[in-house]
């Protein structure tokens, strides 16, 4: 299956793993990327020494391209992950919540490819603009900072205002081939999953999350500022049911994700195991986690969300005989 993204990345499939803080490091990476996508480390939640061991452990399971994503709204991350970046040999850098030019000159100098998280049509004409070279088109379906236009409103129209300059990746409720199958029929170039990615047993994550997102319903998020200060889209529980009641308390981000560290139900990037009050937590999680049945390793999922796609588009293709 070949379009312009895995013409660009160097990739056999058009299936990229989402850069998710705390549960995108190096095994699952690594697994994704090895499968024929390419994996993205979650580096918003790393410290600033914990990126290159990352980067280096994922270089020892593939040779393989892979990326790292970072929430430049981080105040002094961008510059210390920038170098990290291109020292530790990725290909790709995504950016959260937008890209600074001069951030993007120094990592073209260094060739590495620069992609934008967008959640408008306008966000994406700025970031091509600026000179990335993909974006990601981003439905509020999504688990994690999410905007509030759908999937299938979004990808389309982001496809016609900058389709014709740069790939389009589409995100946001996406779980399986029928997904990414749907994704190249709107005209995008492939697909970022991050959700059903969670429940494979490469993920890292807290006691009970990979279980949380298992057990979820469809309608069992709900987009909260409770963890970030943003709006994040997370598994309903007793914290975003609190701010909810008492919208008064809640901070600008930065100052609410301090917030939340500090009160005890924000432990994204902990070790896998490391136990938590489940119902106060902050797990991102997008509202295909309906879909997900279990765990599954992320290399038969990369291989299988394929083989759905094409069965799919052999249905679609029937039709016209």
């Amino acid at each position: 299956m070949r379009t312009r993204l895995t013409e660009l990345l160097d990739i056999e499939h058009p299936i990229m793993l989402a850069g998710m803080g705390g549960v995108s490091y190096h095994e699952l990476v690594a697994a994704v990327s090895e499968a024929g996508g390419i994996g993205t480390l979650g580096a918003s939640t790393m410290r600033e020494d914990e990126l290159p061991e990352e980067m280096a452990k994922v270089r020892q399971r593939t040779a393989k391209p892979f990326g790292v994503d970072l929430l430049t709204a981080m105040p002094g991350q961008v510059e210390a992950g920038v170098r990290s970046i291109i020292d530790g040999g990725a290909s790709i850098f995504v950016a959260g919540l937008g890209v600074p030019r001069e951030v993007i000159d120094e990592l073209h100098r260094h060739h590495v490819l620069i992609g934008s998280m967008c959640g408008k049509v306008r966000h994406a004409i700025d970031a091509v603009a600026s000179g990335v070279d993909f974006v990601v088109a981003q439905g509020t379906e999504a688990g994690g900072h999410t905007g509030t236009v759908a999937t299938m409103a979004l990808v389309p129209q982001v496809v016609d205002a900058v389709g014709e300059r740069v790939p389009v990746v589409a995100a946001g409720g996406l779980f399986d081939g029928r997904g990414l199958a749907a994704a190249l029929t709107l005209g995008a170039d492939g697909v970022w999953i991050g959700t059903r990615f969670i429940a494979t047993p490469e993920a890292r994550a807290v006691n009970g999350y990979k279980e949380a997102v298992v057990a979820t319903p469809e309608d069992g998020t709900v987009i909260s500022r409770a963890f970030t200060g943003k709006t994040c889209r997370v598994v309903r529980n007793a914290t975003t049911a609190h701010f909810e009641a008492h919208p008064d308390e809640l901070q600008p981000f930065p100052a609410q994700f301090v917030a939340s560290v500090r009160g005890g139900f924000n432990h994204l990037g902990a070790p896998s195991g490391t136990a938590v009050d489940i119902d106060r937590e902050f797990l991102p999680c997008g509202q295909g986690a309906g879909a997900i049945g279990g765990l599954r390793p992320a290399g038969e999922l990369v291989v299988e969300m394929v083989e759905q796609a094409e069965a799919a588009l052999g249905r679609v293709a029937a039709l016209r005989r």
